[in-house]
């Protein structure tokens, strides 16, 4: 169910001109200059295709119930709009149904805010089965209290035959039944996936290999960097959420003979509830790493801010230094500083100096390779951190665990004793615990 409702009468979607109207709001207070949030905005319509022709941004110190807007800022959003000849006015924030109604009446426009947008992207770009049925299942929940607005034909059915039928349900009680019920079956599909999904992160836990998933505002360069670090050919281009369905890669790094990296969906400010629940699945894939590298395009002018948004998102599913107390631990995350080739020198002299006070930080161009190899090195450093000696005792004739100890640990000693063979080994606790739950 598309926002843009496209249809032979309705020619909304690529190459559609709009206006971004965004609300500045005095009782919601922003880390970024309000330029910025223009061009996010700009950007977001500019992922999937529609051409901003026109920005405007107005302080809302007493929001209208009925509109968001004040009587004269509507008015003025009109005007610019039939000047600018914009078709689609997209308000950067979130509108209830019937403030959508009142602008689109009041503009002769078709009006969509944040929450809207969004989904029409995450509905473009998802690829696989999992990604659409979780897209779907966003669309209707955001969809089914605009009804009022998005559905037309509201005459009363008929119900029984002739004139002993009653008057029958409303065609909208019936949609709103309707998308219920395949809410509910995109629900079940969904936790259908979860479990599958959960058996696949139970099955990696007893594999040898460690998995380091790969998250960060959208457009931060994960997917540039996956392709760097991977030799594979992810989508990745200079758009929002150019990657939506998560990816996984066989990679190599020093000391370790083999690791798994995860490409995830890119995070972005008012991220709707909507979204996190429905990807909840797809997001529980971080939580199963045994390390998350959080990566941030340094160069951005709102860097710390996109930053936070990372970490409110991460905090949401039980994991990072925002996550509710009383959770267990999630796995340790570092940060690479992603685009340093887009930084002056005394920008990234300073940039630099500060990452080499810091443990948990790499700096490096996804794009050029600078660095890269120094992440791989950071990265292995870590997964191996807090290695211990182990004495085991193995059978002799079990030589898959012994060459599992050699590629995987520091083997200190091997000595024979009869039919077995006791193994000094150093390992991580995260290889110990892997030793462990091997079949």
């Amino acid at each position: 169910m598309s926002v843009f409702n496209r249809g032979e009468d309705d020619g909304f979607g690529r190459g559609a001109r709009a206006l971004v109207a965004l609300p500045d709001r005095a009782d919601q207070a922003s880390q970024r200059s309000t330029d910025a949030r223009l061009d996010e905005a700009a950007g977001l319509a500019a992922a999937i295709g529609v051409d901003v022709v026109e920005r405007l941004a107005f302080r809302l110190r007493d929001p209208k119930p009925a509109t968001l807007f004040g009587s004269g800022q509507v008015d003025q959003i009109a005007l610019a709009a039939r000047m600018a000849e914009a078709e689609l006015i997209i308000v950067d924030g979130a509108l209830t149904p019937i403030q959508q109604r009142n602008l689109e009446k009041a503009t002769e426009a078709k009006v969509i805010d944040r929450t809207g947008l969004i989904l029409e992207i995450f509905g473009e770009r998802a690829a696989t089965a999992e990604g659409r049925l979780q897209v779907e299942l966003a669309h209707l929940d955001y969809q089914q209290g605009r009804l009022v607005r998005s559905w037309t034909h509201l005459e009363r059915q008929r119900g029984g035959f002739g004139f002993l039928g009653g008057p029958g349900e409303t065609q909208i009680e019936a949609d709103r039944r309707m998308i219920r019920d395949r809410m509910a079956k995109l629900r079940r599909e969904l936790e259908q996936v979860r479990r599958t999904r959960g058996l696949h992160r139970a099955r990696r836990r007893r594999a040898p290999w460690p998995v380091i998933a790969l998250v960060g505002y959208t457009n931060a360069g994960k997917s540039t960097l996956f392709n760097r670090m991977t030799g594979a050919d992810v989508m990745a281009e200079n758009l929002l959420f150019a990657t939506l369905d998560p990816t996984m890669r066989q990679i190599s790094l020093p000391g370790l003979d083999k690791a798994i990296l995860s490409d995830t969906v890119g995070f972005v400010s008012d991220l709707p509830t909507q979204l996190v629940a429905a990807f909840r699945a797809t997001l529980e894939e971080v939580t199963g790493a045994d390390l998350i590298v959080h990566v941030r395009d340094i160069a951005h002018p709102d860097s710390d801010a996109q930053a936070a948004d990372v970490l409110d998102v991460l905090g949401g599913i039980g994991v990072g230094p925002k996550a509710p107390e009383g959770e267990e631990p999630g796995p340790p995350i570092i940060e690479v500083w992603n685009k340093i080739d887009l930084l002056d020198a005394e920008e990234r002299a300073a940039l630099l100096a500060e990452a080499a006070r810091r443990e948990d930080v790499a700096t490096l161009s996804a794009w050029s390779g600078e660095g890269v190899e120094n992440l791989r090195r950071t990265v292995s450093d870590l997964l191996s951190k807090g290695a211990h000696i182990h004495r085991l005792t193995l059978d002799a004739a079990d030589g898959a665990a012994l060459a599992w100890l050699h590629a995987h640990g520091e083997v200190l000693d091997q000595q024979a004793d009869g039919d077995r063979i006791i193994v000094e080994v150093r390992l991580s606790d995260i290889d110990y615990g892997r030793f462990e739950a091997r079949d």
